[in-house]
């Protein structure tokens, strides 16, 4: 796992870039509509990828010793990530939930840190795994279970072109991937309510 913050973003690098491109498929760089769009875009990738300058660490700040040990859950968290397969948004939602042991999270932090994880280049996969272990290193948890489901738009309007179409990764962690008893709980309350 790359877990390594980059610093900044080249701007002037990505206009660049996208005048290339855009020369590159015919275009008239100077055309009326166009004559912004190298400064949009690098500015879009630098808000769109902002994850790679955060570390998710500073959501643990919001730690509190609580004797609570039944589940936690937030459901439904929205989300959005750039594929880097072929740098085209998935959107979709984070189900996040721990079984404490001795400290709960603030709950807005379980948020911040789905987002810090999902605004970086990726695949569903490697987020839904960071997002579980990140909570699991870090809070020490009895368990973690994520679920992301997302729509691709590299599949949805090109390529295959199956609008609709969700893809639903999981990453089980500690009791969760151990008993299926606490598996099957938790799942349940993640889907509880869901269409």
């Amino acid at each position: 796992m790359n877990d390594k913050v980059k610093t900044s973003v080249d701007t002037k690098r990505i206009e660049k870039a996208v005048t290339e491109i855009l020369l590159a498929v015919g275009e008239d760089t100077g055309r009326e509509g166009l004559k912004g769009t190298p400064g949009r875009v690098a500015r879009m990738y630098a808000e769109l990828l902002a994850g790679m300058r955060e570390d998710p660490k500073q959501h643990l700040r919001s730690v509190f010793t609580e004797n609570y040990d039944e589940i936690v859950l937030l459901r439904d968290i929205p989300f959005y990530s750039i594929c880097e397969h072929h740098l085209m948004p998935f959107i979709g939602s984070a189900h996040v939930a721990y079984l404490p042991s001795g400290t709960v999270l603030g709950v807005s932090k379980l948020a911040r840190i789905v987002d810090c994880f999902a605004r970086r280049l990726q695949a569903q996969e490697r987020l839904t795994y960071q997002i579980a272990d990140f909570i699991m290193n870090s809070l020490k948890p009895q368990g973690v279970a994520v679920v992301l489901e997302a729509s691709h738009s590299c599949m949805t309007i090109r390529g295959i072109k199956k609008p609709g179409s969700i893809m639903v990764t999981s990453a089980l962690r500690g009791i969760f991937k151990r008993d299926p008893k606490s598996r099957n709980e938790v799942l349940s309350l993640m889907y509880t309510g869901n269409k």
